[in-house]
């Protein structure tokens, strides 16, 4: 489904051409995120995913990642009244309804685009949480900090692995057994956000025999309130390293709640569109595979053949994405 919002109701029958075109005009998504210079993820990837799922993209540029498809190299973050600015300008012009935070660069760039979503409470926010890995400690405490005292509590949907989601939440985790998406839930809903979309979590090896004739291993991809999983999607590991996956998950599901959606039908909606550009995905470098946000638009391949430039080798790359690995889907909802 590609969102579109739909006529108003009490749009008179004799409106005219302006009123018309208001009517039918795509949803506007402001991001906040990274220019990402090889267009797998940041910026690229979200104004790429919100134009294909029909909503129009505001982006506002927070960091200058220097990077390429295998690897971050560092970033230059974006003065913070900068960020503000970006984003002011726009908001006095534009209605937008809804929002996607990605990297925002530094702590005080958290601070700045905060209190800009703290005027516009009812919008919903998607805030997606990537590796910050690469990120050197003295960056990455504040910056988390922030982003926990300031983003969570406007977030309706916060998104990222299960491994980013279990350092973040509960830094203090040490059972031998991995948190519950619940409990990731709960944890997150004690900073006042509503719901977490946790992907890649790791299941039981179950006994067949996967495309390597290994075991099949099997990953979920679980949204969760503090009550309970609601919904999800669960998938046949596929040993593929992608770049740009949890960029495109969270501005989906951004687009589609900005159309009007309703949460467990987005986020369905959402996955299947991840699955579909990770399905058709290319590699147009030495690193990782790149989701194709436009698949839909290009020729139909014969049944059971994988995206253009896929290893079907069980080859295992680094990535600093979410998920980090995936496959076809498995014939199994979570409810």
């Amino acid at each position: 489904m590609t969102p579109s919002p739909a006529p108003r109701p009490d749009a008179p029958a004799d409106a005219g051409a302006d009123d018309l075109q208001e009517a039918t005009a795509p949803a506007c998504v402001m991001s906040f995120n990274a220019a990402d210079p090889s267009g797998a993820g940041g910026l690229a990837g979200d104004i790429s995913t919100l134009a294909a799922m029909g909503a129009h993209g505001l982006p506002i540029t927070t960091s200058l990642l220097l990077r390429d498809t295998a690897e971050i190299f560092d970033h230059h973050p974006i003065d913070a009244d900068m960020v503000a600015e970006q984003a002011r300008n726009v908001l006095e012009d534009i209605t937008v309804a809804g929002w996607k935070v990605g990297f925002l660069g530094s702590a005080e760039a958290v601070s700045a685009v905060a209190e800009i979503l703290s005027d516009y409470p009812d919008v919903p926010l998607v805030s997606y949480l990537p590796n910050l890995g690469w990120l050197d400690d003295d960056q990455a405490q504040p910056y988390l900090e922030a982003f926990r005292e300031l983003i969570l509590p406007a977030t309706e949907v916060l998104v990222g692995s299960h491994k980013t989601l279990t350092d973040f939440l509960l830094p203090d985790w040490d059972s031998e057994r991995p948190a519950s998406a619940r409990e990731l839930a709960v944890a997150a809903g004690e900073r006042g956000t509503r719901f977490v979309l946790v992907t890649g979590i790791m299941l039981p090896t179950k006994g067949g025999k996967g495309t390597a004739g290994a075991p099949e291993q099997f990953i979920d991809n679980v949204l969760a309130s503090p009550q309970g999983a609601l919904t999800g999607e669960k998938f046949e590991m596929f040993e593929t390293s992608f770049v740009g996956a949890g960029d495109t998950l969270s501005a989906a599901l951004a687009a589609l709640l900005a159309a009007g959606a309703e949460l467990q039908a987005a986020v369905g909606e959402a996955l299947a569109f991840m699955d579909q550009t990770l399905d058709s995905g290319f590699r147009p470098g030495m690193g990782g595979v790149v989701p194709d946000r436009f698949f839909w638009a290009q020729p139909p391949t014969e049944d059971g053949e994988p995206g253009p430039d896929v290893p079907t080798d069980g080859s295992v790359l680094p990535d600093s994405d979410t998920p980090d690995t995936k496959g076809k889907p498995a014939p199994r909802r979570v409810h």
